[in-house]
C-alpha cells in the first residue's frame, strides 16, 4: 500500500499527519487487497475561501485497487474531520469491494445463480 498526500493551501501538523495515516491504515483492515503493492491512496487536501466558513477544506480520497478505483470526498472546517468523514464514505465501498472480488463473494453469486437457473 502506498500512501501520497497532496497539500494546496493547507499544511498537516506533524500530531495530524500521525493521526491521519493511522486512520488511513484501518482501512486496510477492511480488505487485503489495499495492502498489497499495487494498491495507491492518494489523499489531497485544498484549502480555499468561502463564504461558508465549514467548507474551507476539502478533502479527497482515492484508493486505486486492482480492477476498481473508490473515491470520497468532504468538505469541512477541520482536515482531521473531513478526513474522518471520507473514511466512513470509503468504509461501504471497501466491503463492497471486498464482497465482489473475494472467492467467498464469488463462490455466493455462482450459487445465486445455479439457484435462479433451476426455477
Amino acid at each position: 500500500m502506498r500512501i501520497t498526500h497532496y497539500e494546496k493551501n493547507a499544511t498537516y501538523t506533524p500530531d495530524e499527519m500521525l493521526m491521519i495515516a493511522r486512520k488511513i491504515g484501518k482501512l486496510a483492515t477492511y480488505c487485503e487487497r489495499v495492502k498489497d503493492e499495487a494498491s495507491l491512496i492518494r489523499l489531497e487536501t485544498i484549502r480555499r475561501s468561502t463564504k461558508k466558513e465549514q467548507d474551507q477544506i476539502k478533502v479527497m480520497i482515492t484508493v486505486e485497487l486492482p480492477k476498481s478505483f473508490l473515491r470520497a470526498e468532504s468538505r469541512r472546517p477541520n482536515v482531521v474531520e473531513a478526513i474522518d468523514r471520507c473514511i466512513e464514505k470509503l468504509e461501504p465501498q471497501i466491503k463492497k469491494y471486498k464482497e465482489l472480488h473475494t472467492r467467498r463473494g464469488r463462490v455466493q453469486k455462482m450459487s445465486r445463480r445455479a439457484k435462479k437457473s433451476k426455477r
